[in-house]
């Protein structure tokens, strides 16, 4: 399955390729048929997902769309048939120190993305540092499930435009009454500086080389199937990231 993933095959040429390798090493081993390897995407159980780098996590969260493949493009360029594309939506965690994918959930495209926020927590083991997502995440739920799991844990949500200030912004003010009089005293831009929020544009990146390296699209076609495709995906691009990462250093 790995494989499949990593070269983008379906089963069929998927189940050549193994063949071809273990031809190669000269090996007498069996290999499992284009049926066998959809009915273990169903049922395989992959191990754990391995820590962060120690300590308290700076975790970023955000979400993306990602395609349902159906018949080939061939298809609509030889019958003139069209079809409204269907997709789901991906939410992840990463952390912000070593880029690693420390919990990813699959749901509907029609799934808000704060309803999200306690089921990748439920798979993260570490204290949090800090949580730090877009202004989707603006929501008092959000902020609960943070405290839930790390009381002292700092929220990074820049407030929407019609966010309003709590009963006690005055007298005992929370975390989040800070962000929008910061906002309203120095500007977006400092409050984005002085709160580490930039430190999110890695989010985008990794949704990036995610779509480059995995591609945008499941082709499994049954729920259990598309998340056990996702799970290896994640693994791809963190063992990917274990083998080598760019140091960046700002020059100007």
């Amino acid at each position: 399955m790995t494989l499949r993933a990593v070269f983008r095959l379906p089963l069929r040429q998927t189940e050549g390729l193994v063949g071809s390798i273990i031809h190669l090493l000269g090996v007498e081993l069996a290999v499992p048929d284009h049926s066998t390897l959809s009915r273990r995407a169903e049922v395989v159980v992959l191990p754990i997902m391995p820590a962060s780098s120690g300590g308290a996590v700076d975790l970023l969260v955000d979400s993306t769309g990602v395609k349902l493949c159906g018949p080939g493009e061939w298809l609509a360029e030889k019958h003139g048939t069209q079809r409204r594309r269907a997709w789901k939506k991906l939410h992840v965690g990463l952390d912000a120190a070593t880029g690693r994918i420390l919990a990813a959930s699959l749901t509907d495209h029609d799934v808000d993305d704060g309803s999200r926020v306690g089921a990748l927590l439920d798979q993260i083991e570490e204290p949090l540092a800090c949580f730090v997502a877009d202004g989707t995440y603006d929501q008092t739920g959000v902020t609960e499930a943070v405290a839930a799991h790390t009381p002292d844990a700092a929220v990074v949500v820049p407030p929407r435009s019609t966010a309003v200030s709590s009963a006690t912004a005055d007298t005992n003010p929370t975390r989040r009454d800070q962000h929008p009089r910061h906002i309203a005293e120095h500007g977006r831009l400092a409050w984005q500086k002085s709160s580490g929020y930039n430190v999110r544009a890695l989010v985008e990146a990794f949704f990036s080389r995610g779509e480059r390296v995995i591609g945008d699209g499941l082709q499994f076609r049954t729920e259990d199937r598309r998340n056990t495709e996702i799970a290896i995906a994640v693994r791809i691009l963190n063992y990917m990231l274990a083998l080598g990462r760019p140091d960046s250093v700002r020059v100007a």
